[in-house]
């Protein structure tokens, strides 16, 4: 077996810490999250109209769940 001459004794990568990212201001955290939410309903959407049976499922489950706690 020949030896790999980049993985050498002390040179992983678990010795050194991960890079750290500089810290995120509010308004950057807000715009990330709205893009991250619309993504999620983008692909919930897609799912509903892919699967409709599954989504009805969910949605009568859903439905049902509420009414339980109603008083």
């Amino acid at each position: 077996m020949k030896s790999n001459p980049d993985t050498g004794a002390g040179s992983t990568d678990e010795s050194r810490p991960p890079p750290q990212a500089p810290p995120e201001n509010e308004a950057q955290r807000r715009r990330r999250r709205a893009v991250f939410l619309r993504e999620l309903a983008e692909a919930r959407e897609l799912r509903a109209r892919v699967q409709p049976r599954r989504t009805k499922e969910r949605r009568l489950r859903e439905a049902l769940r509420m009414r339980t706690f109603r008083i």
